[in-house]
């Protein structure tokens, strides 16, 4: 596929542009507009122009499901905005982003380094348009997208890559939003433990994760078609941060997030995200 026969299909964003001239053999094999992709949908749940037909019909199919997803993707944003914000007014000055999706205003290293512009970023995805994505648009100073599955923690922290903006002897944050739901509690599990082995003390971590009651759970899971979604319940969420001192306000909805403050009460909502950050003694 080409520039041309995307053009020819309907308008292009600018993003799909980019990734296409940037990087055509990574665009060429790797792009399908034919599919529903992760990415694209949470892109278009934003009100982002980066998606295609089929990234569409399945959002409208979830919203169809439950109308207000669009507002808690929303919240999520707004909810790691004001947690980068905090973690770099702690003296965080590195941030690792796993299955960071496709750049959105405001990215991770931006807010950051609107606190200190010495402030690193590595944005990491296993989606090679999404990487493409990133290192077309995202020319920052300090920042790099490195190509990885979450699935394989291991080859994220060992990535040569991630050694240029991360020193993982000293204190960073990692921010794992709205990808959890995408693996089995065990295996989340399995994840969190290499992570936490393997940051400094000192060091954040950030969970964002949809979760809900299990029958608005089972209905958006058989809608959506992309992936496979998984409903944590909240006593799971918890168990994500062992070995982490969850920071006040704990795991709330995202859009409590507002630390030192006391957790509110749990929202009235068959469907949220429960947002929370953890500290490493």
């Amino acid at each position: 596929m080409t520039l041309s026969d995307l053009e020819r299909g309907g308008t292009v964003s600018m993003l799909t542009r980019n990734v296409l001239v940037a990087d055509r053999r990574v665009a060429h094999p790797a792009i399908n507009t034919s599919r529903p992709n992760i990415a694209r949908i949470y892109n278009y749940l934003l009100g982002g122009k980066d998606n295609f037909a089929a990234d569409r019909v399945e959002a409208e199919r979830l919203m169809r499901v439950y109308p207000f997803l669009p507002a808690r993707a929303q919240e999520n944003r707004r909810f790691l905005s004001r947690a980068v914000n905090w973690m770099a007014e702690q003296g965080i000055r590195q941030f690792v982003d796993i299955g960071s999706g496709l750049p959105t205003a405001q990215n991770i290293h931006q807010i950051a380094q609107a606190v200190d512009p010495a402030c690193r970023t590595a944005y990491v995805d296993c989606d090679p348009v999404v990487v493409s994505h990133a290192r077309a648009l995202l020319s920052a100073n300090e920042v790099t997208a490195i190509q990885c599955d979450l699935r394989d923690p291991a080859a994220i922290v060992g990535h040569p890559d991630m050694a240029r903006v991360i020193r993982l002897g000293e204190p960073l944050g990692v921010i794992l939003a709205m990808v959890l739901h995408f693996f089995d509690a065990h295996m989340v599990s399995e994840i969190m433990r290499t992570i936490v082995r393997s940051i400094a003390p000192g060091s954040y971590v950030v969970i964002s994760v949809e979760s809900g009651d299990e029958q608005m759970g089972a209905r958006l899971a058989h809608a959506y078609t992309a992936a496979t979604l998984f409903n944590h319940a909240p006593s799971q969420i918890v168990r994500f941060f062992e070995g982490l001192e969850l920071v006040a306000p704990g795991l709330v909805d995202a859009m409590d997030w507002d630390p030192p403050s006391a957790a509110p009460p749990p929202a009235e909502a068959r469907w949220h995200i429960l947002a929370g950050v953890g500290r490493k003694s």
